[in-house]
């Protein structure tokens, strides 16, 4: 049984598992119960309580190998590190202002407003991907509004832009796919919310209007006769299928517009990881294998670009391999975000998760 310490937000470590779940005010899980902690996560602690409880034999023990690692072992560390490319930063205030803004957004479709609220909301988000040159996107650190819906807009507007920017897309081809992201969902304000939270499975009637949001959404977006329609065709066609088995139309292929391939794979992975009222998240590492099984849903250009940009283990974090070993991140691999480079904090080796074969039964659990 874990040792269980009640310790101040004040003095968490990364690297801590927490031995409690936090949830927010409306019941969604925001930390489960014995996750390892990142710096975020210690960050939402000390912004939301005062005390927590802490699995503190296996933080004693990570702190103690940390510290106590022999020269050779802090001499290989500092020699294979490689910073992390430039992330994604939302600070406190931009996230202030969007969460605030796609609310708005939501609640008021018919307003006069609502073109130069979402304009304002996108260009928030295209100035901070260009204004630090972000190339990736941390996965842990998107958190936007404790609310699912609008934090989900959000979160899949900026993981579409990073993806959009890998695949060359131009500054305002960036700005529309923001736009068309935080308003892919905007048809789910014409669905009771009943239907929407509802803890089990929809039955037959409710899964065919479910379905329709895509449409809804881009028929109060046409009636404002106002955006280009790369954008519409964005929100309309986001839960198309390449194979053609998607909705609301069954379109295919190439006759899925660009927008709507990149915002389905942002879409799919957003909405694996996110608690909801009928489904627990799944990990972060799961989600990304099943995007990569995708292959006959989504696009391989919009996956590979996801794939490239994504970052699921920062450089410095604390990790467990499947051989029970903890280890430190020192290089992230742009073509494989589930193998980093790490170092083994007992062994002291050095362990390429990607190139080496002989690390190939290896695994970060």
């Amino acid at each position: 049984m874990a040792k269980r310490t009640l310790v101040s937000t004040s003095t968490l470590k990364t690297g801590m598992k927490i031995e409690q779940s936090i949830v927010d005010s409306f019941g969604h899980e925001m930390i489960a119960k014995g996750v390892v902690l990142d710096d975020f996560q210690i960050e939402y602690l000390r912004d939301h309580g005062v005390a927590v409880y802490i699995n503190s034999g296996e933080a004693e023990d990570v702190t103690e190998l940390e510290r106590n690692l022999p020269k050779e072992t802090k001499q290989l560390i500092e020699d294979t590190r490689e910073e992390d490319p430039s992330k994604v930063q939302l600070n406190e205030e931009v996230c202030k202002r969007v969460g605030e803004g796609i609310q708005y957004l939501f609640n008021n479709t018919d307003s006069e407003n609502f073109m130069e609220t979402t304009a304002n909301i996108s260009n928030e988000l295209v100035n901070a991907i260009t204004s630090s040159n972000a190339v990736a996107i941390d996965i842990n650190l998107i958190k936007v509004s404790d609310e699912y819906t609008f934090k989900h807009s959000v979160d899949v507007a900026t993981m579409a832009m990073v993806i959009g920017q890998g695949l060359n897309l131009t500054q305002d081809e960036l700005r529309d796919i923001g736009i068309a992201g935080l308003l892919h969902d905007l048809g789910k304000s014409q669905i009771p919310l009943e239907i929407l939270n509802k803890p089990g499975r929809l039955d037959d009637n409710e899964f065919k209007l479910m379905k329709q949001h895509s449409l809804f959404g881009f028929k109060i977006l046409k009636e404002k006769n106002q955006l280009p329609e790369s954008i519409m065709m964005g929100v309309l066609q986001h839960h198309e299928k390449m194979n053609g088995k998607g909705y609301p139309l069954g379109t295919a292929g190439d006759s899925i517009h660009k927008y709507a391939r990149i915002i389905a794979v942002a879409d799919v992975y957003d909405a694996l990881v996110t608690e909801r009222p009928y489904k627990k998240a799944f990990p972060k590492r799961e989600a990304v294998e099943m995007i990569l099984a995708m292959t006959q849903d989504l696009d391989m250009e919009a996956m590979l670009s996801f794939f490239n940009c994504v970052i699921l283990f920062p450089v410095d974090s604390i990790v467990t391999l499947s051989s029970g070993e903890p280890a430190k991140v020192v290089k992230n691999n742009r073509n494989n975000c589930l193998r980093p480079t790490v170092v083994g904090l007992k062994t002291g080796r050095l362990y390429d998760l990607y190139n080496d074969f002989s690390c190939a039964n290896l695994v970060i659990i």
